[in-house]
């Protein structure tokens, strides 16, 4: 058997989230169903770097799978995005050794989240970036993400949802960069909570609209209240962009 490593991109839009749902149309579903295909109907399962919701974009998704096919690795891009629908795309593919795993192996993370600032809406961005006509002081958003980076327990931007107990994480770096009458935001970080992401931007916007005084952060931070952070900002601003490993990982 050979482990094959493949990161993709896709767009979230018509997917129900990334991960396997019974009735519903998501990514992982359709990677199966292709390698089922390939597989001469053997099931294959395929393991994720982590799952993103219904209306989440990836750039640098990553999965693996186990396969007894002497298919190159070169050539899974290839067979598989000849099979698959337009939103979804193998970026690239490589045999990894058995102890890797896409999830477990994962040392850091990068998720974007777009906003445009356009006074009017933008057809083109309407599922990719989410719309903010408002003014923003980005240095004051900028102050306020310094409070968030380092190791923290991250419960206040966490949903209540979530089964985790455990919810520290480490956010090495953030980012806030203007191009014109778009904001991107960068986060870095060794894993994050449901959510954790979005709630990250909804609550810096409140800070850049100055309804949350930047001071108020790491209060916030430090509150382990959910109720105190800002709104949980839509899912179709926000991309997994990058997910990273150490070397020997994949070696």
């Amino acid at each position: 058997m050979q482990r094959v490593k493949c990161t993709i991109a896709y767009d979230g839009t018509y997917f129900h989230g990334y991960q396997v749902q019974p009735n519903q149309r998501t990514v992982q579903g359709v990677l199966e169903d292709i390698l089922s295909t390939i597989h001469k109907g053997e099931r294959i399962r395929i393991s994720g770097s982590g799952r993103t919701d219904a209306g989440v974009h990836a750039n640098g998704q990553v999965f693996h799978f186990d396969t007894p096919l002497s298919i190159p690795e070169g050539k899974w891009p290839v067979v598989l995005n000849t099979r698959l629908p337009d939103e979804v795309t193998v970026k690239e593919a490589e045999f990894v050794p058995a102890y890797f795993h896409s999830r477990f192996s994962v040392t850091r993370k990068e998720y974007r989240y777009r906003i445009y600032t356009g006074e009017s809406r933008s057809p083109f961005n309407r599922h990719f970036a989410l719309h903010f006509p408002h003014p923003l002081d980005v240095s004051a958003m900028e102050n306020g993400a310094r409070h968030l980076i380092g190791v923290h327990d991250f419960t206040s931007f966490c949903s209540a949802k979530t089964e985790v107990k455990d919810k520290v994480r480490t956010i090495h770096h953030i980012g806030i960069h203007v191009h014109g009458e778009e904001i991107i935001f960068s986060f870095v970080g060794n894993g994050f909570l449901y959510n954790m992401v979005r709630i990250l931007v909804g609550t810096l916007l409140e800070v850049g609209s100055g309804n949350i005084p930047v001071e108020e952060v790491p209060v916030i931070l430090t509150s382990r209240d959910r109720n105190r952070a800002g709104k949980t900002a839509p899912p179709h601003g926000l991309y997994l962009w990058k997910v990273l490993y150490d070397t020997k990982d994949i070696n």
